[in-house]
């Protein structure tokens, strides 16, 4: 009896339930052919709060109604400093962050990696780069403050964490990255020297 033999309604439900099983398939045998060590060191767990973490990284992403006028005031900013935030540096345990606007630029999207848990990431912004925080953030309707109380509160309710997150490296943390850049051109300079 082939497929075809079947009312549609039924062939229609058999498609719907076998429509992802060859992908399913070949994910469950890559997953257990693949290395264990490697399986566990992409172990998905909480970023605390809210948000994934894997190995050392964690994600946040957060989406915000800006305030009137908020975005015409942060593409000013932001072509003056030529899209450079290079002052987020400071915050030692930052791997990236963007922003992009939405909706015809009625929000605000900000997404970030970086190293470590939730609160105390937080809390590196409001130490760190306080000033910036909230020029930026200062945009976003109902904004408390980066030292406000109800700050993280406010980030909670914007927050939407990720279904599901990869990171390449997730025990390399921006601490160790620089080491290694800094053992990398030392390395260089000195076999350099030799010749």
């Amino acid at each position: 009896m082939t497929l075809s033999a079947f009312p549609a309604a039924i062939r229609q439900r058999i498609d719907e339930a076998i429509s992802d099983a060859s992908v399913a398939l070949k994910l469950f045998v890559a997953k257990r052919l693949a290395d264990p060590a490697m399986v566990a060191s992409h172990r998905v767990t909480k970023a605390g709060r809210i948000g994934l973490k894997s190995g050392q990284v964690s994600e946040l992403t957060l989406i915000a109604p800006l305030k009137q006028g908020g975005a015409e005031r942060l593409k000013k900013f932001w072509a003056l400093i030529d899209q450079n935030l290079y002052g987020a540096g400071q915050v030692g345990t930052l791997h990236n962050m963007r922003f992009v606007f939405l909706e015809d630029d009625t929000k605000l999207l900000f997404a970030t990696a970086y190293d470590g848990a939730w609160d105390p990431y937080i809390d590196d912004f409001a130490t760190l780069i306080p000033e910036m925080m909230d020029y930026i953030f200062g945009n976003i309707e109902g904004w408390p403050g980066i030292h406000s109380p109800d700050v993280k509160a406010f980030i909670e309710r914007y927050q939407i964490p990720a279904a599901a997150w990869f990171v390449a490296d997730p025990d390399i943390t921006v601490a160790e990255a620089d080491r290694l850049q800094r053992q990398d051109k030392a390395v260089r300079n000195f076999l350099g020297n030799l010749n």
